[in-house]
């Protein structure tokens, strides 16, 4: 199958730090690959791939100080696929609704990955306006605000299953960690400041490897930093890969407070791949992706989330790691999208047979 992935500019892919969709497409890219298709990544410049990468532009937007506009950068990604578009037998974009103009009147099949939020009222509109679009959700509650679009499937994130680690000699639930993890991004929705509750209340260090972004500098610096200065935080910056087994392997569980409809959450499967449970907020996808007793728990405030913490003696790191291996690795995402390139193809076909009929009828 020759199939197009079209990522966003934003971060390389994979990405150097944080970046949460750029992450999955790699894994998917290099998923579809090991499994025989003919893949082209359109990417920006500095990304890495085993497949056949075709850049658009030559960096990733976050680390590029003169871009100023980039939806002028989309512009010119929208076209360049576009010329290419009759190479291949499918398209999977994951940049949100930039595809629907210009794809919807070409006959090549194409299905869009979403992977945000969709409570907004101007994503409603823009998506109505395409309803018949092949979409995919990357859970069942992403559905919950748009649940009338064309939806074609929903395929849960993986990973790679080497990716990440139970780092040696943690004992696989003899070694309970002496800290807390707290992973991702420093903003309001993802719960830094409910974080640092439940581990001050139960007595125990937090450590944060987060991202700052821009829009969220304020908020930090208003809300976040004050709390900083608290004996039991230790405030790490943005880590990488190759440092989250040792980061989250060694935690006794990870903290993922959120307070926001939460799409998927790869923070929660990354701690699972280390063998570490996770204490998440019911909101959004957290009970599709948690096995609640199983991978950690599921609780509904901070008081739950304080009285979980003293029942993680419950729960076996083999196992988290195990339901992880059957869940969420990237062979199984990978699978589960060739299946539904699958059925775009044939539909396209039955479409074009039609025309054909209908055209020979006319002549």
């Amino acid at each position: 199958m020759r199939i197009a992935q079209i990522a966003p500019l934003f971060e390389a892919v994979p990405p150097k730090l944080y970046g949460g969709t750029e992450r999955v497409v790699s894994s998917l890219t290099e998923a579809l690959v090991e499994l025989g298709h003919d893949v082209t990544l359109f990417a920006s410049g500095d990304s890495q791939t085993s497949a056949k990468l075709d850049a658009p532009w030559p960096r990733a937007l976050r680390l590029d100080p003169d871009i100023r506009d980039w939806v002028a950068t989309y512009a010119i990604l929208i076209e360049h696929v576009a010329q290419r578009a009759h190479e291949f037998d499918v398209l999977h974009f994951h940049i949100d609704y930039w595809p629907n103009s210009v794809f919807t009147r070409m006959n090549i099949p194409f299905v869009t990955t979403l992977h945000g939020r969709l409570d907004l009222p101007e994503f409603a509109a823009v998506y109505r306006s395409f309803p018949h679009v092949p979409l995919v959700s990357i859970s069942n509650s992403q559905r919950k605000p748009l649940p009338d679009l064309g939806w074609a499937a929903t395929v849960l994130h993986g990973m790679p299953q080497t990716l990440l680690h139970v780092p040696q000699a943690s004992g696989m639930g003899d070694e309970k960690g002496e800290y807390f993890a707290f992973l991702g991004r420093i903003s309001p929705e993802k719960g830094i400041e409910r974080a640092i509750r439940i581990a001050g209340a139960c007595g125990v260090r937090l450590k944060v490897a987060a991202k700052v972004d821009k829009a969220d500098a304020e908020y930090f610096k208003e809300s976040v930093e004050p709390l900083l200065a608290n004996a039991h935080v230790e405030f790490i910056g943005e880590i990488n890969d190759a440092q989250k087994p040792e980061f989250l392997g060694r935690a006794k569980a990870t903290l993922f407070a959120i307070d926001w409809p939460e799409p998927f959450g790869l923070v929660m499967i990354e701690s699972m791949a280390c063998g570490t449970p996770v204490i998440a907020m019911r909101r959004g996808s957290v009970p599709e992706v948690m096995d609640d007793g199983l991978t950690g728990f599921i609780v509904d405030n901070v008081d739950e989330a304080i009285a979980a913490c003293g029942r993680l003696g419950e729960l076996d790191r083999k196992k988290i790691r195990a339901r992880f291996d059957e869940r969420f690795t990237s062979r199984r995402m990978a699978q589960d999208y060739v299946d539904v390139y699958q059925k775009l193809i044939d539909a396209q076909k039955l479409i074009d047979a039609g025309k054909l009929i209908d055209n020979k009828a006319q002549g």
